[in-house]
C-alpha cells in the first residue's frame, strides 16, 4: 500500500577483503558502504528492509566502521523519530540492548520530495560527509539505493539519483539500485518502465528484487535437482505426470483491497513469485553457477511456454471481497486463480505445470508438488493408494518429503503411503533460516545477480500473461464466486483432474515434532 508516497506492505564479517563468489572468486571491496532506503517511513521499509539490515548487522555482515544507513522520504522526521519508528519492528529476541542501539545509530534521515533535486542534493551531501569521515577516496565508495516505493515513482527517483547522488568516479566503487515488484502491470508498462530505468543505469546496476528467490527452500531447488544423481534421469516427461506450484492464504485482502484490486492474484503472486519457482523447477542445467548462466536458462524456459488457453484457466473471487469500501462494486479482479502452463520442449512436452494461488482459502501454505506417473505393471495393486510425489514445502514448516508406497506393518502384504521426510525445524535445530530480504540485500552488496530478475526475463514473463490479463481487465473472463475458508471454486479441482492430477485420499503429511 502507498501512504505518503512510501510502499507499505559459519559467520563471516563483511570486510574489505572477503570471498563471496559461488565459484570462490575473490571480490575485493574498497571504500565505505552507504545503504540508502528510499521510502524509509513506509511499511515495507519498517517491516522488511530495516529488520533485514539489522539481522545482517548483528551477524557481522555490516560493520560499524564500514557502513552507514540513510533513510529518505517525504515525511518530516528527525533522526531519532525514524529510529523510534523502526525500533519496534526489529527482531530482538534475546538481543542485547547495545546491539540495537549501535545499529540505530547507524541510521541518518533526510527528508525531501521524489521529483525535485533539492532533497537529493541534501541526501548526497549527507552521504559524502559520511564517506569523507571514513577517509575514503572519492569514487572508491559503494552506494546502494533501495527503492521501497511504489513503482509509479521509480522513473523520477532514478533520474534524481542519476543526476544528484551517483558515486563520483570509478575507482573501485559502485552505485546500485534495488527496485521492488510489481514491475509493471502488463508487457507494455513493464517495457516502458525498463526503458526509463535502462536509460539511466546499466543492467548490472539494476536489481529487480523478488523475495521468493531469497527463500531457503527456493534456493535449495538447484542443489536438489542437479546435485542428486537419482533425480537426473527422473526429471522429465517420461516419469513426471504433472507439477503443481501452489500458494494459499487463509485470509483475505485485510484492508489492502484498494491496492490489491489494481493488480489481482495473477499479477500479485503468479506472474512473479510462482513463475520464478516454475523456472527453477523446469530449467535445464546451467553450464556453471555463474548468475548469468542461470538466468540464461530461466529465460529459455519462459520463451518455450505455449500461450495460455481459456479452457485451462479457472478464476475465482471470494464472497465478501467487494464489501471492502475501497473495492469497486463491479470489480472483476480475481482473488483466486488456477491455470496451466505447458512447455514446448523435449524435456517437458505434454506435462502440465499447474500454478495455483488464492486468498481466503481453508489453509495457508506454499509448496511445489511433483507427481510421478503410475508404476507400470502394478503387481501390488497400489495405484489406489496414490502416486509417488516429491514435495517441497516453502512455507510454513519448511520441509522436503517424498511420498512413496511401502508395506504396512503387519502379517499381511498390504501397501500404504508414507514419506521420507526432511523437516527443517527438526533436522536443523539451532540454525536460524535467514529471511529472504537478508539474503537478497547481501547479494546486492556482493554484486551477485543470480536471484534477481533480468530485463529479458521480465519481458518473457509478461509475454506469457499479458493476453490473459487484458481479457480479465476487459471483463471477457469472469471469476467464479467461492466461499471464504473453502478450497476455492470446485471448477479448479475439476481442472486438476482433467490435467491428470490424482489426489491422494486418506493420507495427510504431519510435520514431525522436535
Amino acid at each position: 500500500m502507498a501512504e505518503n508516497g512510501e510502499w507499505h506492505c559459519e559467520k563471516r564479517p563483511f570486510s574489505k577483503n572477503v570471498s563471496f563468489g559461488r565459484d570462490s572468486e575473490n571480490v575485493t571491496e574498497t571504500g565505505c558502504l552507504s545503504i540508502i532506503v528510499l521510502g524509509a517511513s513506509g511499511d515495507l521499509a519498517k517491516k522488511k528492509t530495516f529488520p533485514a539490515l539489522f539481522n545482517l548487522y548483528k551477524q557481522g555482515f555490516l560493520q560499524l566502521n564500514d557502513v552507514h544507513i540513510f533513510g529518505y522520504s517525504r515525511t518530516k522526521l528527525s533522526d531519532d523519530e525514524l529510529r523510534d519508528r523502526i525500533r519496534g519492528y526489529l527482531p530482538l529476541g534475546n538481543e542485547v540492548t547495545s546491539n540495537v542501539s549501535n545499529f540505530l545509530q547507524l541510521i541518518k534521515y533526510v527528508s525531501g520530495s521524489y521529483d525535485s533535486p533539492e532533497g537529493f542534493q541534501e541526501l548526497d551531501k549527507a552521504i559524502s560527509e559520511h564517506e569523507i569521515s571514513k577517509n575514503s577516496t572519492e569514487g572508491s565508495c559503494r552506494r546502494l539505493f533501495y527503492l521501497a516505493l511504489p513503482p509509479s515513482v521509480y522513473p523520477q527517483v532514478c533520474k534524481m539519483i542519476k543526476s544528484c547522488c551517483m558515486n563520483k568516479a570509478d575507482l573501485g566503487g559502485w552505485t546500485r539500485i534495488v527496485v521492488e515488484k510489481p514491475f509493471g502491470k502488463d508487457l507494455a508498462s513493464a517495457e516502458k518502465l525498463s526503458a526509463q530505468i535502462g536509460e539511466l543505469f546499466n543492467e548490472p546496476q539494476i536489481y529487480r528484487i523478488n523475495h521468493y528467490l531469497g527463500k531457503e527452500l527456493v534456493q535449495n531447488l538447484l542443489v536438489l535437482r542437479f546435485a542428486n544423481r537419482f533425480f537426473l534421469p527422473l526429471w522429465n516427461r517420461d516419469n513426471i505426470a504433472n507439477v503443481q506450484i501452489v500458494f494459499r492464504e487463509d485470509f483475505g485482502t485485510e484492508g489492502r483491497g484498494g491496492y490489491f484490486d489494481q493488480y489481482g492474484i495473477i499479477r500479485d503472486i503468479i506472474q512473479n513469485h510462482l513463475l520464478q519457482v516454475f523456472c527453477l523447477v523446469a530449467m535445464e542445467k546451467p553450464i556453471s553457477m555463474k548468475p548469468e548462466h542461470i538466468r540464461d536458462e530461466k529465460v529459455k524456459v519462459l520463451q518455450s511456454v505455449n500461450s495460455i488457453i481459456d479452457e485451462e484457466v479457472v478464476l475465482g473471487q471470494y464472497q465478501g471481497y467487494k464489501d471492502d469500501p475501497t473495492v469497486p462494486d463491479d470489480s472483476n479482479t480475481p482473488t483466486f486463480a488456477t491455470l496451466i502452463l505447458r512447455i514446448h520442449n523435449e524435456r517437458w512436452e505434454g506435462v502440465p505445470f499447474i500454478l495455483k494461488a488464492g486468498k481466503a482459502l481453508n489453509s495457508r501454505k506454499a509448496e511445489i508438488r511433483v507427481q510421478f506417473k503410475d508404476v507400470p505393471g502394478d503387481i501390488f495393486k497400489c495405484s489406489k493408494q496414490g502416486r509417488n510425489e516429491f514435495v517441497i514445502r516453502l512455507q510454513p514448516s519448511e520441509a522436503i518429503y517424498m511420498k512413496l508406497t511401502v508395506k504396512k506393518p503387519g502379517l499381511e502384504m498390504t501397501a500404504a503411503q508414507s514419506e521420507l521426510d526432511l523437516s527443517y525445524r527438526q533436522r536443523y535445530q539451532g540454525i536460524a533460516i535467514p529471511e529472504a530480504y537478508e539474503r537478497l540485500i547481501l547479494d546486492t552488496i556482493k554484486g551477485d545477480q543470480q536471484h534477481f530478475v533480468r530485463r529479458d526475463e521480465l519481458k518473457a514473463a509478461w509475454e506469457i500473461f499479458t493476453p490473459l490479463l487484458h481479457r480479465i481487465d476487459e471483463g471477457e473472463v469472469k471469476p467464479l464466486p467461492y466461499e471464504k475458508g473453502s478450497r476455492g471454486p470446485a471448477e479448479a479441482d475439476h481442472l486438476l483432474e482433467k490435467a491428470g492430477y490424482v489426489q491422494t485420499h486418506g493420507y495427510i503429511w504431519i510435520p514431525p515434532t522436535l
